[in-house]
């Protein structure tokens, strides 16, 4: 991955290997279900370090995405970044959450700063695998 600029907007495709409860800061214990989550997130200033940060499971919790990605059952599988200096975290998490599948399992997870009502969406494996299949 090489990053022009070091700022902008990411998704985390992660993994859930198990169904299993996780604390997750103020939210307080959490119901995570086996399958995929897409995380968005935005690093208007270090980028690069706010990625390889969410790669390590040894960190100081500070964020929702922190918590969850702390835990042995959870796996970053990809990053995929937007590299700008907008503000556009909302409408990329917009986008995800019109994914077909895309479910809201935790409100409030990540979205602390906006109107949003989450920035982690749940999908199982077909959902998430179903528009790679449409692609020729």
């Amino acid at each position: 991955m090489i990053y022009l600029k070091d700022s902008g907007v990411y998704s985390l495709i992660i993994k859930s290997n198990k169904n299993q409860k996780i604390k997750v800061g103020k939210l307080g214990r959490v119901n995570f279900k086996k399958g995929f989550y897409i995380y968005t997130g935005s690093s208007l200033n270090g980028l690069r370090k706010r990625i390889e940060r969410h790669k390590r499971k040894q960190k100081k919790l500070f964020w929702h995405i922190d918590y969850l990605l702390a835990n042995k059952h959870m796996k970053i599988l990809q990053v995929f970044t937007i590299e700008t200096r907008k503000r556009l975290e909302c409408k990329l998490n917009k986008i995800v959450s019109s994914l077909p599948g895309a479910q809201i399992l935790i409100k409030g997870f990540g979205c602390s700063d906006c109107r949003c009502k989450t920035h982690l969406f749940y999908f199982n494996e077909v959902d998430l695998a179903r528009p790679l299949l449409k692609i020729k």
